[in-house]
């Protein structure tokens, strides 16, 4: 007689489930021996209801029962409960059966009437090797679940190497530009210096002919304007030198909104003779700012002057002065030929320029005016479509104090 004692797995739920009730309650009464927890059921269905309530770590199944047989309830338990482990309770001479519930799914298989010590010893297999496998599947779910974490983290670390690709791309962007507003700066220098000369030369042969025509009211006003033209670009020389060394230039109080029509206003001839449609929305309450004029100003022309280049057969050009965060913001577009896009990276260049007889000194120029108040500059464009560029200006350093 087999002596019981605890198994090692014991507390683990064991359902028995047979149509006979002596083999139900002696079977039980050997695994409660044993430590495990019983349930017990009595056909099919009953099975079913306790595996779904109750999830037992083994159903030991008797092949032959009424409502529901065995072999039913096994292929249910198979595909809803795959963590139940099932032992078929099988007749004498049903070899072929246990063969094709084993193909089923079940774990072991055992003929009526068996040997308590083969049924506890079947008992601790199945549990072990269900164990086992529970364990194996815990760590390729485990697996999956690192595999998709790794998957996660290279992303995010691609994600992290193009960001950081990018900044330094910026950057180096950046300091280039530095470099070549710097030597723009010294040519500016030098060229400022060269120029003087002749426009002094101009300035003081203009003054003797204003004298010579000091009767005749036509000629002497054409003279006041060349003196007046020849003192603007004396007055710009002299902000170019200034900024060459460094030193800033006169400020005083400026209106965006103001600048902003002397430039159109001043370009209305150009526009009609072109036949360029001027779409302008100033924003209400631009905020009176402490600037140099001559730069505000220039900012605004040399962007206006160059959508009017791209619109010699007509067009659009739009201007928009707006508030933005606590930036005064400036669009101005065309619907001009548009920039390429191997373009777009050097149009701020110095000295560069797609016009046959361009100089390459304005939008450098301007980048050098934005940068100097803390602001941005961009240009958005599409072949065909035209382009917009975008200045932002921080009002926290531009506004009257």
């Amino acid at each position: 007689m087999l002596k019981d004692h605890t198994s090692q797995f014991s507390g683990e739920k064991i359902l028995v489930v047979d149509d006979e009730k002596v083999i139900v309650e002696l079977t039980a009464l050997l695994l409660r021996g044993r430590g495990f927890t019983v349930l017990t059921a009595y056909n099919g269905e009953e099975c079913l209801d306790i595996v779904r309530n109750e999830q037992p770590a083994l159903v030991l199944l008797d092949y032959m029962m009424p409502v529901m047989d065995g072999e039913t309830a096994l292929k249910n338990i198979i595909q809803n409960h795959p963590d139940t482990y099932v032992i078929m309770f099988t007749g004498k001479g049903s070899e072929e059966v246990a063969v094709r519930l084993m193909k089923t799914g079940a774990a072991d298989y055992l003929q009526k009437p068996f040997v308590n010590s083969s049924l506890l010893e079947r008992i601790d297999t199945v549990l072990q090797i269900r164990q086992v496998e529970l364990a194996n599947r815990d760590l390729l779910r485990e697996k999956d679940q690192l595999q998709l974490e790794i998957e996660a983290w290279n992303l995010h670390l691609e994600r992290r190497v193009e960001e950081k690709s990018q900044e330094l791309e910026l950057a180096h962007r950046e300091i280039l530009q530095t470099e070549k507003l710097a030597a723009l700066g010294h040519i500016s220098a030098g060229m400022a210096h060269e120029i003087r000369n002749p426009l002094n030369a101009i300035n003081l042969f203009a003054q003797i002919l204003s004298g010579a025509y000091s009767e005749d009211l036509e000629n002497s006003s054409y003279i006041r304007k060349i003196v007046e033209e020849v003192e603007r670009v004396d007055s710009i020389l002299v902000k170019m030198l200034a900024a060459s060394r460094g030193t800033a230039a006169p400020r005083s109080e400026v209106r965006f909104e103001k600048v902003a029509r002397k430039v159109l206003a001043d370009c209305d001839v150009l526009c009609r003779s072109q036949r360029v449609m001027v779409e302008c929305l100033i924003e209400e309450d631009i905020p009176l700012i402490i600037a140099d004029p001559t730069e505000i100003e220039q900012i605004f022309t040399n962007l206006v002057t160059n959508a009017l280049f791209e619109m010699q057969q007509g067009g659009r050009l739009g201007v928009r002065l707006t508030l933005d965060e606590g930036f005064i913001r400036l669009e101005i577009s065309d619907t001009g030929r548009g920039i390429p896009k191997e373009h777009l990276s050097q149009i701020f260049d110095p000295f560069f320029t797609t016009k046959e007889k361009g100089t390459g000194f304005g939008l450098s120029v301007v980048l050098r005016i934005v940068r100097g108040y803390g602001g941005l500059i961009k240009a958005e464009s599409e072949v065909g479509r035209g382009t917009t560029f975008i200045v932002k200006l921080p009002t926290s350093r531009l506004l009257v104090g």
